[in-house]
């Protein structure tokens, strides 16, 4: 492609993108909803049994564990 074509097609795209970007402008958007949950929390409910040998394996994979509960890294990523 030569550069006056490359140069149209820059011309072009950034039209494109500008257009859209007016467009969006003129969204309106109704009120923001939150989340009841907010935080990470969640109602506590009657679960279903667990599959004892899952959880013997997870645990047995587990690098850290405290009693009942597997110690894990959360949100560094």
């Amino acid at each position: 492609m030569d550069e006056q074509k490359r140069e149209d097609v820059r011309i072009k795209a950034k039209e494109i993108l500008d257009n859209f970007s007016k467009a969006l402008d003129k969204v309106k958007v109704k009120g923001k909803v939150l989340k009841e949950d907010f935080g990470g929390f969640r109602k506590e409910e009657q679960g279903s049994e667990c599959d004892e040998d899952f959880r013997k394996r997870m645990f047995a994979n587990a690098h850290s564990k405290n009693e009942d509960c597997i110690i894990a890294e959360t949100k560094k990523w």
